[in-house]
């Protein structure tokens, strides 16, 4: 586990808060029928689109103000701009989630939904059920390889978090196949679209990684794709203002510079 002493304290904050709130639902241990994330990604490379998983979350430490529409028209404004997955927090006092949000979203969507939260302990992969859940390879530590296993038990597909060569070295031996780089450092909450170029290297092909944090314009989407990026873990930006339009701006990033190409060349 992390020493507490080198986060941030917002941090620190939310680390107490989860331990506070457990996990476990009043019918016990999740059973869950996930959808496939990669095949999510799949479908959309087909189609011509950057396999984006487009965040729900109506605030967070590091953005000002809140978003107070409702959950489920955001998100199915973001799968009509082309999102290939979902990320819905489910973490209440610092980013306004809940798990009946993520409920009532994987309800209404028919794209794989992650759930993202801060679980440090087999009893908080129970508290809802998702497609994937988050782990964090920072905050779990040596229990990385049992909770990898307690969560597959369950049925989920896992994103692992990482932020340096080294958490993604225990990653993959721990079993990890789909690695998220995380853009920013958790102890100082700073963001640095390096981070992607410097970890993602040291991954395997057969090894989806998906970068995280930071991204924010097209050519963002390009630099992480250019560096390895399977797919993009994207909220912020496609929260503030027209989350459609947001949406589908960073999905078809690619696109739009293959069209200048030709018409170019042509």
């Amino acid at each position: 586990m992390e020493d507490a002493d080198e986060l941030a304290p917002a941090v620190r904050s939310i680390l107490a808060s989860a331990r506070e709130r457990g996990g476990a639902r009043a019918n016990g241990r999740v059973a869950v029928e996930p959808r496939d994330v990669h095949a999510a990604f799949e479908t959309a490379e087909a189609d011509g689109l950057v396999p984006v998983i487009a965040e729900v979350k109506p605030t967070s430490p590091t953005t000002e103000g809140t978003r107070g529409d409702d959950p489920v028209e955001l998100a199915r404004s973001m799968v009509a701009g082309g999102a290939a997955a979902l990320s819905v927090l489910t973490e209440p006092e610092h980013f306004g989630g809940s798990v009946e949000t993520l409920e009532r979203v994987r309800e209404a969507v028919d794209v794989p939904v992650l759930r993202k939260d801060f679980v440090l302990d087999e009893a908080g992969l129970d508290a809802v059920e998702s497609d994937v859940v988050l782990l964090i390879a920072r905050f779990v530590g040596d229990d990385l390889p049992s909770l990898l296993t307690a969560a597959r038990d369950r049925g989920f597909q896992v994103l692992v978090e990482v932020h340096t060569r080294e958490e993604l070295a225990a990653a993959l031996d721990a079993g990890a196949d789909l690695v998220g780089v995380n853009n920013r450092d958790l102890a100082e909450l700073v963001v640095d679209l390096d981070t992607f170029e410097e970890v993602a290297p040291a991954a395997p092909e057969d090894v989806t990684l998906v970068a995280e944090s930071g991204i924010s314009t097209p050519a963002d989407v390009r630099r992480m794709r250019a560096a390895g990026a399977d797919a993009l873990l994207v909220g912020s930006a496609i929260m503030a203002g027209d989350v459609e339009a947001n949406t589908r701006e960073l999905t078809t990033a690619e696109r739009s510079v293959n069209t200048t190409r030709t018409e170019t060349t042509g």
